[in-house]
């Protein structure tokens, strides 16, 4: 009988230690990382001196001599490795299709309407931290009486440009009846992306283009503006609200991604009761994580190539335009519909034309861009940018969430609102992926005027409690 006690006694001590080791732990687990501040940095080549503030009305234009380049390019484009029989897109860009794509470049892309298309908009260059940085600067036509113009930057992502966003503005910059407000838009190129400098030194991350765009929006005289981002865009933007919430009213993105030790602890305990926490519709976007393991597996290989050797990836497809255009449009085709691995196209004119995915191609081709832009990924994946400990550090910005149903990463609210404490809209689209500005822009401008309302509210209400 003693014995028994003194088990009984011991299994007690041992399941308290056990229960004050794991409260213990979740409470560590569950503390706020310090926000950082970052340095002003010069990221042009050389010593740092002062910028040229002076913003300059920029073209986008392509020399002949490079137009002849690239048509002879496509003229004497060797022969491709046929493909597997039925492998259509499951090994990556199918051969047989990017034959035609290519075809259609060299005889029916006619570059001089594309140029003027691209011009359309209002572009402009100005030097911060040292880079050239280019952006879309556009404004409403006509402000209704009363109504409030509302600056927005939007921010695009890899292997994307401001080329995304040209069917979007204007559905922005055109006052909606009933609205009290109206967008006024800035898009810049990311540096290193299309018509933006790339950095001459190490270390350039979402945070510190975060910086940079901040410098931006005060030159153009907004001390305080909304962001809008996806993809890169949205690590920018967050790390913008993240430091400088008194610089972002507020935050609307179509992805989320958080990656802490909590999130991973929390997702995986939710799946033992996964509606209790999320849609029904959302958990097989969760659920079975084995799956979504696989994915990644299967799809984020490009990742891990740019996130350790971008320069040597990037000679080969600076050298062809033909593999230019195969890796850049094998990202549109499955992020945009995982499914469309199994068409021989890709279901790449589902969504979208070969003009405007030609268009993104031309601004990485002329620009010759595409490595600059793939350093990105090394500079995020560095112990530099790790150590920032970004998605630890919450923000009380309000923050808008549109969860297309394809886009390749999900995270559920009560998962987000570890970081975004204010979140104020988590809207769920009707259909769209990876590009919706591209793919769906009423979608997702539709979803913006939406969320706006309860953003500009609860920015109010913010703004009201501070100064109390």
């Amino acid at each position: 009988m003693g014995l028994i006690r003194a088990a009984l006694t011991t299994g007690a001590v041992l399941s308290l230690v056990g229960a004050l080791a794991v409260g213990g732990l979740w409470h560590y687990l569950s503390q706020p990382a310090p926000r950082p501040t970052l340095p002003a940095q010069h990221w042009g080549p050389g010593p740092a001196k002062p910028d040229n503030p002076a913003v300059v009305p920029f073209k986008i234009s392509a020399s002949a001599a490079q137009l002849q380049d690239l048509r002879h390019r496509l003229q004497t484009l060797p022969a491709l490795t046929p493909p597997l029989e039925d492998a259509n897109f499951r090994y990556g860009f199918n051969s047989r299709y990017l034959q035609q794509v290519v075809s259609f470049w060299r005889d029916e892309y006619k570059w001089a309407e594309r140029e003027a298309f691209l011009n359309a908009l209002p572009q402009f260059k100005t030097q911060v931290g040292g880079l050239q940085l280019h952006f879309i600067h556009a404004k409403p036509k006509q402000v209704p009486a009363g109504a409030r113009v509302l600056p927005l930057l939007l921010l695009h992502g890899w292997p994307g440009s401001v080329r995304e966003f040209y069917e979007l503005i204007p559905l922005l910059t055109a006052a909606r009846p009933g609205a009290d407000f109206v967008f006024e838009v800035v898009a810049p190129s990311l540096p290193g992306y299309g018509f933006s400098e790339g950095a001459a030194k190490q270390g350039l991350g979402p945070a510190q283009m975060g910086a940079l765009f901040r410098t931006l929006m005060e030159r153009l005289g907004h001390k305080q503006f909304f962001v809008h981002g996806g993809d890169w865009g949205h690590a920018i933007g967050s790390a913008m609200a993240t430091l400088y919430p008194d610089s972002v009213l507020g935050f609307h993105t179509t992805v989320c991604f958080l990656n802490t030790m909590m999130s991973r602890i929390k997702l995986t305990l939710a799946g033992f009761f996964p509606t209790k926490f999320m849609r029904e519709e959302d958990v097989k976007r969760v659920y079975p994580q084995s799956e979504q393991f696989m994915f990644i597996l299967e799809e984020m290989g490009y990742m891990h190539l740019q996130a350790t050797k971008p320069d040597t990836v990037g000679v080969a497809l600076r050298d062809s335009p033909a593999g230019l255009a195969a890796y850049i449009l094998e990202k549109f085709s499955t992020w945009t519909e995982k499914d469309w691995r199994s068409l021989p196209d890709g279901g790449l004119t589902k969504k979208f034309t070969l003009t405007k995915l030609l268009d993104n191609v031309m601004i990485y081709w002329i620009s010759g861009s595409i490595t600059t832009s793939m350093r990105l990924y090394s500079e995020f994946f560095s112990s530099k940018n790790m150590a920032l400990q970004l998605d630890s550090v919450p923000t009380d910005v309000p923050t808008a969430f549109a969860n297309f149903p394809n886009e390749i990463g999900f995270t559920p609210e009560f998962i987000a609102a570890d970081k975004y404490e204010r979140i104020v809209h988590f809207s769920h689209p009707p259909r769209g992926g990876h590009f919706p500005a591209l793919e769906e822009p009423r979608l997702l401008a539709d979803d913006i005027w939406d969320a706006f309302p309860k953003l500009l509210r609860a920015a109010a209400d913010r703004a009201q409690h501070k100064a109390k």
